[in-house]
């Protein structure tokens, strides 16, 4: 028998070829796995796109990391690990199916970690842009140009620290651009033209050191350009098609591309933009630009492209000017140039020279007479601009500016002080005085701090609310749950309304108005400038806006307006006890009624232009936690377009009968509504035709002539055992006052509030002296007969 011997070290030398063998293989099945991964996401992608044309070749069986780029689409990988992605769709690529997910995309998208470069571009991509965005950490730079992106930028892209360059061009993108733009460490291009975005640019701007390239152009920004003369790398400056200005910006002199046009500027062109050498593209036209035009700018170094036109600049050109050599493009038409044309513009037969418009001596028919120019610098005030004299000039402004709005002071004073003459002169009965002639130290100590309360109160707003901003779309989705229908709170004559709850957790109301195809965001903007003033103590107020805009042109289809959220109901329910059968007291509904005062004069006078003519309802006023009426509902020119008609309902309180024929009386049409609401709250019930207002009108002004018990018979059961009978007398006066049919005999706005404050000190008067007293409340110490006098 032959037995084999095999020794110690070939057995291990076996061993350790097993153990290679099996690492082998693992390693290439984990490599196999990864290729089917990166495989099955790759079609994946392709299968989110709708299998575009550009995409036919990709299969499960191909190479990936080894196919041939194209124009359109280019794979690059490195280690096997795909790092780049670019996949660029033809111009005018219609939009992806209605069943496209934006976020399955990106969930899909994600799935290829190690990408440092995203090209889509073109691909008909629309939605808002998902914040997982952010899973690519990696990532150095993105392009989602000429898609439908729409909503704002997702925050959690601010922790991509390592992101280069941002274009999203071309887009729907909207809102303020955020804060935290101004984090990205090494950010060097940042493009987002052809967008919705709105608002003013912050100083954030400021720390992007590293920043070359700043495109912004058309879009709907505006207010002053922030400084970035600290942008010591930046080389282009594109904010074309906004509304910046008046100043021209301060900026860094290595541009090589600036671009103002089609924007507010109306200042004067710097002279330190003379000294920019590297500038090759300039461009500075629609505008408002005054003052001299620097002929050096003809010759900058690098110069090849000058574009002044249409705006307000004056000077003298002379033909000896130089120009450089490779200036092919200068138009210089419409403004206010005199002089010769230099012949540096007019002989060259390589440059593109417009000139119309202006009063040179050319003896072409498209230029003004030198008059002419010289007239028109004169009405926009172009002077010569001397440092020395600057100081000067703004003490000297500061100085005039002063003494207009001392003067405007004294007129007003004197104004008030003759029209509190003349209402003394009006009254009928001769036991009426102003409150400060006749009224007790107490009374005038405590009326005068309420007043100064009130102004205090009208100059600091509705403090406590966060700043008005614009909201995004899927902002208000989540809110609303998708607009549910357990969100709905009704619909009327100016849109639909939703009750929606932030991320923060604070509840908001959220007005829906479906827009004509005629609105453009632009002239919304207008409407948004007044909604974003509406913030006080005693309005509803408005907290931001959103637009969602048509795929096909970029056209606002619905507006967004947010409001804060009023949980305790309407006035009305606190008058007839709906809430659980409470009723307001006599002291707080004097308190409301001074609020709706406050809020309506708010309108008139808080801000410009004012709000008037109202329609003011009692279903309009809302009570806050604190009791505290807010008018929910006011003359917005936004709501009116929207409206076919105003639908009042059948038991609205009714209209001023003499709206529809007057004209000079806005405010005072306020004040009727007013007076129909006060009458609700003095009798607890609401009048129901106009007939009937009419008859309770003169009821209540026959009643005020008789004596207490009866005054008190007439008023709600609720609080007619808790009022003091001068309180009571003077809100029926004040109530009917503001029904007269003619709304020049109406008090104003001004006068009510006096009467209403009056009416709260003697109640509060009233109030201490029963409570401090063994007496019934039937039988209360009554101060004098004395209050504010109507005009």
């Amino acid at each position: 028998m032959l037995l084999l011997y095999m020794p110690p070290m070939a057995k291990i030398f076996n061993r350790q070829m097993v153990l290679v063998l099996a690492v082998i293989l693992i390693l290439i099945s984990q490599s196999e796995q990864k290729e089917s991964s990166k495989t099955r996401t790759l079609l994946r992608i392709r299968l989110q796109l709708s299998y575009p044309d550009i995409l036919s070749s990709w299969n499960s069986s191909i190479d990936f990391c080894n196919t041939e780029p194209t124009s359109q689409v280019t794979l690059v990988c490195y280690q096997e690990r795909i790092t780049q992605l670019h996949i660029i769709g033809s111009k005018g690529t219609p939009l992806l199916p209605r069943n496209f997910s934006m976020d399955s995309f990106v969930k899909a998208l994600v799935k290829l970690p190690d990408l440092k470069v995203v090209t889509l571009v073109s691909l008909g991509l629309w939605g808002p842009l998902p914040g997982k965005l952010s899973r690519l950490v990696s990532l150095e730079i993105l392009n989602m140009s000429s898609n439908s992106l729409y909503g704002t930028i997702p925050r959690e892209l601010s922790s991509v620290t390592g992101l280069q360059t941002l274009i999203l061009d071309d887009n729907m993108f909207s809102g303020p651009l955020p804060e935290w733009l101004g984090s990205f460490p090494i950010l060097t291009v940042l493009n987002l033209r052809k967008n919705l975005f709105n608002g003013t640019l912050t100083e954030s701007f400021n720390r992007l050191e590293n920043l070359r390239v700043l495109a912004l152009s058309h879009n709907h920004f505006y207010g002053e350009v922030p400084d970035l003369s600290s942008l010591t790398n930046l080389q282009e400056l594109d904010i074309e098609d906004n509304a910046f200005g008046p100043r021209f910006p301060r900026l860094g002199n290595k541009l090589v591309r600036l671009v103002l046009g089609k924007n507010r500027f109306r200042s004067g062109i710097p002279s330190e933009l003379s000294s920019f050498y590297q500038l090759e593209w300039l461009d500075l036209s629609f505008n408002r630009f005054v003052g001299p035009f620097p002929p050096s700018l003809l010759s900058l170094p690098s110069i090849t492209y000058l574009n002044i036109a249409d705006n307000k600049l004056s000077g003298m050109l002379f033909e000896n000017t130089s120009c450089n050599a490779e200036l092919g493009f200068a138009d210089l038409s419409s403004n206010l140039l005199s002089g010769h044309l230099p012949s540096c513009l007019s002989n060259s037969k390589n440059h593109v020279s417009l000139y119309a418009q202006n009063c040179l001596a050319t003896g072409n028919e498209n230029q003004h007479p030198p008059s002419f120019c010289h007239n028109e610098a004169l009405a926009v005030g172009i002077l010569p601009h001397k440092k020395k004299s600057e100081t000067s000039k703004v003490a000297l402004a500061m100085a005039i500016t002063g003494g207009i709005i001392g003067g405007i002071v004294v007129i007003g004073l004197v104004f008030m002080l003759l029209r509190r003459s003349n209402s003394d002169k009006m009254i009928k009965k001769p036991t009426t005085r102003l409150i400060a002639e006749k009224a007790s130290t107490v009374y005038s100590s405590k009326l005068h701090t309420d007043a100064r309360y009130m102004l205090q109160t009208m100059n600091t707003g509705a403090l406590g609310l966060p700043a008005y901003r614009t909201f995004s779309l899927e902002e208000l989705e989540d809110a609303t749950n998708n607009f549910d229908t357990t969100a709905f709170m009704g619909e009327g004559s100016q849109g639909q309304m939703y009750r929606g709850r932030l991320k923060d957790g604070t509840f908001v109301a959220i007005r829906c108005l479906k827009m004509k195809k005629n609105h453009s965001t632009q002239s919304l903007m207008h409407h948004v400038e007044l909604i974003s003033k509406l913030r006080y103590r005693h309005l509803v107020s408005a907290l931001g806006h959103c637009f969602e805009c048509y795929l096909d042109d970029s056209s606002v289809s619905r507006i967004f307006l947010i409001f804060e959220y009023v949980p305790n109901g309407t006035l009305r329910s606190w008058i007839t006890g709906g809430h659980d059968k409470h009723s307001l007291t006599w002291a707080q509904r004097i308190s409301a009624a001074i609020g709706i005062a406050k809020g309506i004069q708010f309108l008139h006078t808080g801000i410009v232009p004012g709000v008037y003519s109202n329609h003011l309802k009692i279903t309009d006023i809302l009570m806050d936690r604190n009791l505290v009426a807010k008018i929910s509902s006011y003359n917005l020119p936004l709501l009116a377009e929207t409206e076919d008609k105003v639908d009042r309902g059948t038991s609205a309180p009714p209209k001023d009968p003499s709206t529809s024929t007057r004209v000079r009386y806005d405010d005072e049409s306020d004040v009727y509504d007013f007076g129909v609401i006060l009458l609700e709250m003095i009798l607890g019930r609401p009048s129901k035709s106009r007939k009937q207002l009419q008859i309770l009108r003169k009821q209540l002004e026959a009643i005020i002539a008789t004596d207490d018990v009866t005054r008190r018979l007439v008023a709600d059961p609720a609080v007619r055992t808790s009022f003091s009978d001068q309180s009571l007398k003077t809100m029926m006066e004040i109530c009917v006052r503001c029904l007269v049919k003619n709304p020049a005999e109406r008090p104003s706005v001004d006068d009510v509030l006096w009467n209403l404050q009056f009416a709260a000190q003697v109640q509060d008067a009233w109030k201490v002296d029963s409570e401090s007293s063994e007496g019934s409340p039937g039988s209360p110490f009554e101060p004098p007969h004395l209050r504010v006098a109507f005009r």
